[in-house]
């Protein structure tokens, strides 16, 4: 998929910025092929609906199907790679200021090199106790079984999924940090975001009204397409290297 905008415009307005502000979404991922919350349904799972089991009354009633069904989407994550996009984000960061945040649940930001990363929806491979809240990293394991009981945490509880369920609120400092990162950045880049999902969908007006320039990378127009200053109709794993390779060449 080739370019469809003046890569000078993205360079002029990248030339002068001390901070770059990146929000991913699923469209950053689905080129490693990382799988869609309703792709996981398949096999043993095609009598689940997905939206009934990412919500903190199913971890009440069926921890162990709750469990079960995260450790298949960790596997399916595990299976896949970092696209060039990631890559070369985690290349950039090494030479510019680069801030990158996240609404995606996978791993292919650290797995690519990225730092920092700002996981404003949890983090599939970052649990936690249900009950004193103290973190924990899953072991990945894909059985074919809709039920695994959950590690037992030293104080009793269950270590549950670090993710937003359906009903949830996002994790306070996470979304606070994204929240400063928004305000710092001189020019903000969403990359593969529907912009439908909110408070994450906020994020770049609040750096537009702080002077950023908001830049788009998406081959679909998105809710959010009106507010940004430069569209690119491409992919992640295209678009960014192209910009990376133009603003540091």
């Amino acid at each position: 998929m080739s370019i469809s905008v003046d890569l000078r415009s993205v360079v002029d307005a990248i030339a002068p910025a001390r901070t770059v502000t990146v929000l991913t979404g699923a469209g950053m991922s689905a080129e490693s092929g990382v799988p869609t919350f309703r792709d996981v349904q398949t096999g043993l799972w095609a009598r689940y609906d997905p939206m009934t089991l990412a919500t903190p009354e199913a971890w009440d009633d069926d921890p162990a199907l709750v469990w079960a069904w995260y450790q298949r989407r960790r596997a399916m994550v595990t299976a896949v790679e970092p696209n060039d996009g990631h890559r070369a984000l985690a290349g950039w960061a090494r030479s510019a200021d680069i801030r990158v945040m996240t609404q995606n649940v996978d791993d292919l930001h650290e797995r690519a090199g990225s730092t920092e990363v700002v996981h404003v929806h949890g983090s599939l491979f970052a649990c936690r106790c249900d009950t004193c809240g103290r973190a924990y990293e899953p072991e990945v394991v894909d059985l074919d079984t809709d039920r695994i009981d959950p590690p037992e945490c030293d104080c009793g509880g269950l270590v549950r999924p670090g993710v937003v369920w359906f009903g949830e609120a996002l994790p306070q400092n996470a979304f606070a940090e994204a929240t400063a990162r928004a305000e710092a950045a001189d020019v903000f880049v969403l990359v593969g975001t529907s912009g439908v999902v909110y408070p994450a969908a906020g994020l770049p007006h609040i750096a537009r009204a702080a002077g950023a320039t908001i830049i788009e990378i998406n081959p679909h127009e998105t809710d959010l397409s009106d507010a940004c200053d430069i569209t690119i109709r491409s992919t992640a794993a295209v678009a960014i290297p192209a910009i990376v390779d133009a603003c540091t060449s």
